[in-house]
C-alpha cells in the first residue's frame, strides 16, 4: 500500500511539474509543435487572413498607438509585426477585421469614444502599408466583419446580428439596408456569463455552407463568460442555423488555465485543413489581457464543425505548417521600433523621438508618468525584468513603469537631484542621489509581485525599499479591457535618452 501510495504522489508532482513547465513555454517549441497561447499578452480579438502561401493578423489596439499592428507568417505560429493601420488616436480601437478584396487590403475596426461607437475602415495596397487615413463609416454598433456573397455583394456584418451593405469599393455604406439578420445561440440557463452579448461575427465560406461565428456571453468577468457559437447558411442572406453542437470554443470550468475564450476567427491552410484563432485570459493572470490562441478546427460529415482538442489545447500540438522556428520578436524591443513593438498610451507624436544606434531619445512630456503618455511593449509572460540606462537633459524625470491606467501603475525613476517610486499611480517616496543625470534602472515582474532597482553601472544593483503586488491591475477589476504593460516615461522639461535596454524573461 505504501509503495502505491508513493507512486501515486511522484506520478502527481511529476504531471504538476510538467505541466508547470509546459505553461512557462509559448509558441514554436522548436520540434514541429507549438504550445499556446501564438502571442502571449495582449492581443485581443484576433483576425487573419490567408494571401497564398501567407498569413496576415491583426487584434485590437485600444488606448494604444500606434495601432492596429499587423502580423505576418508563414505557419501560423510564428508571428512578426509588419506594419500598422493607424497612427491617429480616435478613442478606444475594437475588435478589427482583416480582409483582401480586389488586390487591396482592408481593415474595418469600432471606435468607442465620448460620442459613442463608430466603424471605421482603412485600406492599403500592401499589408505591409503605407495604410490610408481612417474612414469614418457612419455606423453604429460593434466589431465590423466585411464578407462577400455569392453574388459578389459586399457586406458588413456587426453586433447584435445586425449587417449592412457595403458600397463596391468598401469605404462605405448602404445606410437603408441596415437590418437585423441572426438572433444568436440561446445557452443553457443555468450557464455563468456576463449576459447575452451578441458580437464578435466572422463569416468564412466553406464548401456550400457560409460559416457564421459569434462571441456570446460577454468578453470578460466570470471564467466561464465567453464563447464561440456557429451557425450556418448556403446564402449570404440566410436564413441562419445554428450548429447543434454549439458552443464550438468555450471556457467550462473555472480552473481551466484559459478563462473567457471566444471570439474566433477561422483561417485555412493551403492544405485544406481549418484551424481557430482567439482569445483568452489566463487564470490568475488576466492582467496580461487577452491572449492569441490556436487550436484545429475539423468539419463533421454532417458539415458542422468541431474543435476536438477540448483542454488539450494546454499541451503541445503539431504546427499547421512545418517550418523552421523563428526568433522571439521580443530581441528586438532594444532597437525601439515604434509602432510595431513600442507604442504609446493614447498621444503619439512621431516628432517626439528620435533612435540612432539603439540610442532612443524622448522629449518630455506632462508632470506626472501618465501624463507623459509612457511608451511601452507587450511582454506577454508571467515573470520578466527589464533595464535601460537613462541619461537627463534639462529638468526632466524619467524612469521605467508598468501601467496600466493613468490610475494605476507602478514604477522607478529620477531627476538630477531625487530618485523617485511609484505605486498604485502616485508617489511612493523619494531619496536624494549623488549621480547627477544619469542612472540605471530595472523592474522586475515576479509572477505579479513587483520589485525595483537603481545601478551607477549597471552591474551592481541596490534594491529599491519598496514592492508591490499587481494582480488586481485588470480589466475585470478596473474596466477599459486595458492590461499592464512594461514601458518607460519623461515628464518635466527637456529630454532623456535610453540605452542598452534590455529584456529578460525569467523561468
Amino acid at each position: 500500500m505504501r509503495n502505491i501510495i508513493f507512486l501515486t504522489v511522484i506520478s502527481i508532482l511529476f504531471s504538476l511539474a510538467s505541466t508547470t513547465y509546459a505553461q512557462n513555454l509559448q509558441g514554436d517549441l522548436g520540434n514541429n509543435t507549438f504550445i499556446n497561447p501564438i502571442l502571449g499578452g495582449d492581443y485581443p480579438d484576433p483576425t487573419v487572413l490567408r494571401d497564398g502561401d501567407d498569413y496576415y493578423m491583426t487584434h485590437s489596439a485600444f488606448e494604444y498607438v500606434p495601432g492596429l499592428v499587423v502580423f505576418h507568417s508563414k505557419d501560423l505560429v510564428n508571428w512578426q509585426p509588419i506594419s500598422y493601420g493607424l497612427q491617429t488616436y480616435l478613442g478606444s480601437v475594437w475588435a478589427p477585421d482583416i480582409c483582401k478584396f480586389n488586390d487591396k487590403f482592408y481593415i474595418y475596426f469600432t471606435v468607442a469614444g465620448s460620442f459613442g461607437f463608430s466603424n471605421f475602415v482603412v485600406w492599403s495596397d500592401s499589408p505591409y502599408g503605407p495604410w490610408s487615413e481612417p474612414i469614418d463609416l457612419k455606423i453604429g454598433n460593434i466589431d465590423p466583419c466585411p464578407a462577400t456573397g455569392e453574388d459578389g455583394s459586399r457586406w458588413l456584418f456587426l453586433s447584435a446580428g445586425n449587417r449592412v451593405k457595403l458600397a463596391d469599393d468598401g469605404l462605405s455604406i448602404i445606410p437603408e439596408t441596415f437590418e437585423k439578420v441572426y438572433n444568436g445561440w440561446q445557452y443553457p440557463e443555468d450557464w455563468v456569463t456576463e449576459g447575452f452579448h451578441l458580437e464578435g461575427p466572422k463569416i468564412k465560406k466553406i464548401g456550400d455552407y457560409y460559416y457564421y461565428l459569434n462571441a456570446q456571453g460577454g468578453t470578460a468577468g466570470p471564467p466561464t463568460s465567453h464563447m464561440v457559437v456557429v451557425a450556418r447558411s448556403k446564402s449570404i442572406n440566410g436564413p441562419w442555423k445554428n450548429d447543434p453542437g454549439n458552443p464550438l470554443i468555450h471556457t467550462y470550468n473555472n480552473n481551466e488555465r484559459w478563462w473567457s475564450k471566444g471570439h474566433g476567427s477561422l483561417i485555412d491552410t493551403p492544405d485544406g485543413k481549418w484551424w481557430i484563432f482567439y482569445h483568452a485570459y489566463e487564470n490568475q493572470f488576466t492582467n496580461l489581457g487577452r491572449q492569441t490562441l490556436l487550436e484545429p478546427v475539423e468539419i463533421t460529415t454532417d458539415g458542422w464543425l468541431k474543435a476536438p482538442l477540448g483542454t488539450r489545447i494546454e499541451s503541445p500540438i503539431r504546427k499547421p505548417i512545418v517550418s523552421q522556428k523563428e526568433d522571439d520578436r521580443r530581441v528586438s524591443l532594444n532597437q525601439f521600433r515604434i509602432g510595431l513593438d513600442w507604442k504609446y498610451f493614447k498621444n503619439y507624436d512621431a516628432q517626439r523621438t528620435q533612435v540612432n544606434n539603439g540610442v532612443l531619445t524622448m522629449k518630455a512630456q506632462g508632470t506626472n508618468p501618465a501624463e507623459s503618455a509612457p511608451l511601452m511593449f507587450v511582454a506577454g509572460t508571467r515573470g520578466y525584468e527589464f533595464s535601460t540606462h537613462i541619461e537627463l537633459t534639462g529638468n526632466a524625470t524619467a524612469g521605467l513603469i508598468l501601467y496600466y491606467n493613468a490610475k494605476f501603475y507602478v514604477g522607478n525613476g529620477f531627476d538630477k537631484e531625487s530618485r523617485y517610486g511609484w505605486r498604485r499611480g502616485g508617489g511612493n517616496g523619494s531619496s536624494s542621489h549623488k549621480n547627477g543625470n544619469k542612472m540605471w534602472f530595472k523592474l522586475k515582474n515576479d509572477n505579479n509581485v513587483i520589485t525595483g532597482y537603481f545601478s551607477q553601472d549597471g552591474i551592481n544593483w541596490n534594491k529599491e525599499d519598496w514592492g508591490d503586488e499587481i494582480s488586481g491591475y485588470n480589466h475585470n477589476t478596473l474596466s477599459d479591457f486595458l492590461s499592464l504593460l512594461p514601458g518607460i516615461f519623461v515628464y518635466g522639461d527637456g529630454e532623456a535618452k535610453f540605452s542598452n535596454f534590455n529584456f529578460t524573461i525569467l523561468e
